[in-house]
């Protein structure tokens, strides 16, 4: 029998179509907060930052690391448009801990010339991409 709750999800990346599929829910991170979207929700417009990406489907959840890009969420359907969003099978750890560190070094000892939101934003993915493969 089919759950009535579930709405169409896809993720497109410019390389791929990252997910395609029937969720009871989704979570990720957009420029004004958190948001969580069912099936109903009202119709709207986001852009996405970087964090983690909760799928709910029937069978359990699925997490993902998602680094930028647009949502169109409509009653039924959620298109994302992803800059970049990875399964943890696809990230390299040794590589988002490192890239973890020099972001907090940059932001630690940050200089007239550093680039604090570009800091800020390297940071918020290399902890999306450690949270993910743990």
């Amino acid at each position: 029998m089919a759950d009535n709750n579930l709405f169409t999800l896809r993720i497109i990346t410019p390389d791929r179509v990252f997910y395609e599929g029937e969720a009871s829910m989704v979570e990720f991170n957009t420029t004004e907060g958190e948001i969580g979207i069912y099936k109903q929700h009202v119709p709207t417009t986001v852009i996405v930052s970087p964090g983690i990406l909760t799928i709910t489907e029937e069978g359990g959840t699925k997490e993902a690391a998602l680094h930028a890009g647009f949502a169109e969420i409509l009653q039924d359907e959620v298109v994302i448009l992803a800059e970049i969003i990875e399964w943890p099978g696809e990230i390299d750890a040794g590589r988002a801990e490192a890239a973890k560190e020099r972001a907090e070094e940059r932001l630690r000892s940050k200089t007239p010339e550093t680039d604090v939101l570009r800091a800020e934003t390297a940071l918020q993915r290399a902890l999306a991409r450690i949270h993910v493969i743990k």
